[in-house]
C-alpha cells in the first residue's frame, strides 16, 4: 500500500530517511516506518476508519492519540490494543475491530509469576517538560530517581511544538523551539547518572501499601518509592454535538502528534473548534504542513489564546469566527461537513446565522484536563506525592519547566537535602502561568526616513527574546517587566535579528531608504512556510495588523534568518504609504459569503428543530441533539443520560450500572466532564452528584502482563 499521506518536506522539521516495516491491515499489505505506531501508519496509508462499534455499528477512528481514550482500538495479532500506543513490528497482523473481539484460542495455562518489586528513592511519572526538569534537579543532587513515560521517547508535548517558546530567554529558553528544548532537556537528564529512565512504561495504579503498579513493555512491576512526582500531563477535553463521534473529529493535540511527531498528513481541509493556544497553534502547524485551514470557531467574544497566534493565522487567510459555536458535523462514516452559527448572550445559536463548510476533519481544542488520578490516589493513601506541570495546573510548557524544577527541589527538601528554592522561581513560575493580559495600544512611528522595527506585540504576555537579540540593546521593556510591550529606541542596524527571534512573528523591519524616486519601501517579514511556496518575483496580497487587506507587495528575496533557526525572512517591496501598515501577507484566500469555490454554503434553518439549526445531513441517520454521543466507549447518548438524571439519579456510579457510562476502556476519562455538564444543564447542583469512584487500575492492563512461569 502506498504511503500517499506522508509529509515529504517541512519548513521546520527534518524529514529523515527511515527503514520501512511491512505489516498487514485486514489482510492487505501495508508499510510503516520503523518506530511508528499503528494509528499513524494507517493514517499514512489513507485509513481513517479503524472498525465499527458492537452496539450500533458506529464507525471508530481516533480522538486523543495519547492513550487516554479508546477510539482507536484495533486487533494486533488478534489482541485488542490502542493503535496509538503500539508500534508496528515486521509482519504485524492488524485487523479492524468489528464489534467485540473474540478471545484467542486457549493455550496451556502458564500460571502467574511472582511480581517483581523495585525500591527507589523517587519515582517520577511522566517524561514531559515538568517531569524531566524535576528529575534533573534530583539527579544533580545524586538522588536515586526512576523516571517513567508511556511513550517511546522523552519530551512529552515538547516533541510536538515546532514553534518558538514564549517566556524568558534566561529562564526557559524563550525563542527556542519546543522540539529543540526537548533535546536540550533530554541531554541534560542523560548526564544525571543517578536517574534511570523507563520508556514504554505506564503507571497504572497507586495502592494502599504505597506501591505503584507499572506496566513496562507488557510486564507488570511494582515500584516502591519513598516519594512520587506525578507529571503525567493533560488530556484533551471533549465537546458534545451531533456528529462529534464521527471519524475525522479529534483533538488538536492528536493532530499535532500526527503532523509534527510522525510527519503524517492526515487531512486536506480542516476546521478548528476552540480559540485557545492549542487550537490557534494547531491551525498554524496545519498550514506549515500544507493543509488548508477552512476556519476556526470560538464561543467567547475573543480568542483565549495569545493574540499573536491569532493574528498570524488571520493574516495567512484563516477566518476566525468569535461568538460562534459548532452546531453539528455530518457525514456517512467520516466527516464531510461542519455547520456553525453565531450565538447570543445566553450562548444560544442565532437562527439564520448558520454556515456549512465542506471539510474532512474537525479539530476539537476546547481545553485540557489534568491527568491527576494517580496523584489523588497517592495522597489518599498517604504517599509522599507532588504534582507538576499540567497534572498540577494547566498552563504553557514554559510554566511546566518551572513547575518541575520547584517540585524537584521540594522533594529534595522532603528527603533531607539542603535544597533552596529561590524566591524568584516562584515569581517567574506565576508569571509564566499567567493568562493573556490586557491589550496594549500599538504606536506606529511616523515617517522615519531610515530603517527600524515595528513590534506588534500588543498584549500582556511573558516574552523577552527580542530584548537580547538586538546587538545594540535598543529594545527594552517598561520597568524591565516581561509582560509589557517591547519598545525600540535608537538607530537600527537593519540586522533583522529581532524579526528572526520573535516567537509570535510579531516584529517586522521597515526600510524606507529603498527607492525614494518610486516611493517604495522594503518590509522584512518572518516566514515559516515551506520553500517554494513563494519565490522572488511573486506578487502577494499584503495584510495589516488585524489581517485587513492593505495592497500588493513584490517579493524581492527569501533568505535564511540570521539565527539560522529554520526561519526565513521575506523581503517585500511595497508602496511607501503601506510600509508601516504591512504585517504579513495572504497564503489562503479569505472565505467570504458566496466566494471561494462554493466551499461556503448557507445552511437553511429547518422549522421545528431545536435552535432552528440545520438538519443532520448524515446519509445513514437523522440525528438530533439528543442523539449526541456522550460516552464514546459505550456509545451512550445524551438522551439516555438525561433520562436517568430526570429520574433522580445523582450517583455517576449508578449510571455505570444502568446504562454503562464510564464502563469502557477509557474508564470514564473522556465522558466525565460531559456528564457533569448535563447535570448542570438540568439544574442539578454538582455538590449533590457523586462522581465515578477512582479505582486501580487507571488504565487497562492485559492479563498477560501478570502471567508467565513462576520465578
Amino acid at each position: 500500500m502506498t504511503q500517499q499521506h506522508r509529509i515529504k518536506t517541512h519548513p521546520i522539521l527534518d524529514v529523515p530517511v527511515r527503514r520501512e516495516v511491512p505489516f498487514t491491515f485486514n489482510g492487505k499489505p501495508f508499510v510503516a516506518y520503523e518506530g511508528e505506531v499503528i494509528s499513524s501508519a494507517l493514517f499514512a496509508c489513507g485509513v481513517r476508519i479503524f472498525g465499527h462499534h458492537e452496539k450500533d455499528g458506529g464507525a471508530q477512528g481516533i480522538f486523543c492519540v495519547n492513550g487516554q481514550c479508546s477510539q482507536c482500538l484495533v486487533l494486533a495479532n488478534d489482541v485488542p490494543v490502542k493503535a496509538c500506543m503500539v508500534q508496528v513490528t515486521p509482519g504485524l497482523r492488524v485487523k479492524s475491530l468489528e464489534g467485540l473481539p473474540s478471545l484467542p484460542p486457549s493455550d496451556k495455562l502458564k500460571g502467574f509469576r511472582r511480581i517483581e518489586t523495585r525500591h527507589v528513592k523517587v519515582l517520577v511519572i511522566g517524561g514531559g517538560p515538568s517531569g524531566i526538569s524535576a528529575a534533573i534537579e534530583l539527579g544533580r543532587a545524586g538522588v536515586e530517581t526512576l523516571l517513567i513515560d508511556d511513550k517511546h521517547e522523552l519530551g512529552g508535548k515538547l516533541t510536538l511544538q515546532t514553534h518558538g517558546f514564549f517566556g524568558s530567554v534566561a529562564d526557559c529558553w524563550a525563542g527556542t523551539r519546543g522540539i529543540d528544548i526537548a533535546k536540550i532537556l533530554t541531554d541534560e537528564l542523560g548526564a544525571c547518572r543517578s536517574v534511570e529512565v523507563w520508556l514504554n512504561a505506564s503507571a497504572v495504579g497507586v495502592f494502599k501499601d504505597k506501591k505503584v503498579g507499572v506496566v513496562r513493555d507488557g510486564r507488570y512491576i511494582l515500584v516502591e518509592p519513598e516519594c512520587v512526582l506525578v507529571a503525567a500531563g493533560a488530556r484533551e477535553k471533549g465537546l458534545a454535538f451531533p456528529g462529534c463521534d464521527l471519524p475525522g473529529v479529534y483533538g488538536a493535540g492528536a493532530f499535532q502528534t500526527l503532523v509534527n511527531r510522525d510527519l503524517v498528513r492526515p487531512t486536506e481541509r480542516l476546521f478548528i473548534v476552540g480559540g485557545g493556544n492549542v487550537g490557534l497553534i494547531g491551525g498554524y502547524h496545519a498550514i506549515q504542513a500544507g493543509i488548508e485551514v477552512v476556519g476556526l470557531v470560538e464561543a467567547l467574544p475573543e480568542c483565549g489564546g495569545y493574540k499573536v497566534h491569532e493574528d498570524k493565522l488571520k493574516r495567512l487567510g484563516v477566518p476566525v469566527y468569535t461568538s460562534h459555536t459548532v452546531l453539528r458535523v455530518s457525514g456517512k462514516e467520516h466527516v464531510e461537513q461542519v455547520t456553525i452559527a453565531a450565538i447570543d448572550a445566553k450562548w444560544q445559536p442565532i437562527a439564520g446565522t448558520e454556515r456549512t463548510f465542506d471539510v474532512d476533519t474537525v479539530l476539537i481544542a476546547v481545553g485540557l484536563s489534568p491527568v491527576d488520578e494517580l496523584y489523588k490516589k497517592a495522597r489518599e493513601f498517604g504517599v509522599s506525592a507532588w504534582a507538576a506541570g499540567d497534572a498540577e495546573e494547566i498552563a504553557e510548557a514554559s510554566a511546566a519547566l518551572f513547575s518541575g524544577k520547584i517540585a524537584g527541589r521540594r522533594m529534595l527538601q522532603h528527603l533531607g537535602y539542603d535544597a533552596e528554592i529561590p524566591a524568584e522561581w516562584q515569581t517567574t513560575g506565576e508569571i509564566l502561568r499567567s493568562k493573556p493580559g490586557p491589550k496594549i495600544e500599538l504606536e506606529i512611528p511616523e515617517d522615519h526616513g531610515g530603517v527600524y522595527p515595528i513590534i506588534r506585540c500588543v498584549q500582556e504576555i511573558p516574552c523577552d527574546p527580542c530584548i537580547g537579540a538586538c546587538p545594540l540593546h535598543l529594545i527594552d521593556m517598561e520597568d524591565g517587566n516581561i509582560l509589557k510591550q517591547p519598545v525600540f529606541e535608537g538607530e537600527c542596524l537593519g540586522c533583522a535579528k529581532c524579526v528572526a527571534v520573535c516567537p509570535g512573528l510579531a516584529v517586522v523591519l521597515v526600510d524606507e531608504r529603498v527607492d525614494l524616486s518610486h516611493r517604495t519601501a522594503l518590509v522584512t517579514l518572518p516566514w515559516e512556510i515551506s520553500d517554494g511556496v513563494i519565490v522572488p518575483g511573486d506578487e502577494v496580497e499584503t495584510a495589516g495588523f488585524e489581517a485587513e487587506s492593505i495592497g500588493r507587495g513584490l517579493v524581492k528575496a527569501v533568505k535564511r534568518s540570521p539565527a539560522n533557526d529554520r526561519r526565513r525572512l521575506v523581503m517585500l517591496e511595497v508602496p511607501f504609504d503601506d510600509c508601516r501598515k504591512v504585517a504579513g501577507f495572504r497564503l489562503q484566500p479569505v472565505i467570504e459569503d458566496g466566494h471561494r469555490h462554493a466551499r461556503l454554503r448557507r445552511a437553511q434553518p429547518v422549522p421545528g428543530t431545536r435552535h432552528a439549526t440545520v438538519a443532520y445531513q448524515a446519509q445513514d441517520a437523522h440525528a438530533t441533539e439528543e442523539d449526541t454521543i456522550i460516552c464514546r466507549c459505550e456509545r451512550v447518548t445524551k438522551r439516555e443520560i438525561v433520562r436517568q438524571i430526570r429520574a433522580g439519579v445523582r450517583d455517576m456510579n449508578q449510571l455505570k450500572a444502568t446504562i454503562r457510562t464510564g464502563m469502557g476502556a477509557c474508564g470514564g476519562k473522556t465522558c466525565r466532564e460531559l456528564i457533569l455538564r448535563l447535570f448542570r444543564e438540568e439544574g442539578i447542583d454538582l455538590n449533590e452528584v457523586t462522581q465515578f469512584t477512582e479505582r486501580p487500575f487507571v488504565a487497562e492492563v492485559a492479563l498477560s502482563s501478570f502471567s508467565g512461569l513462576e520465578e
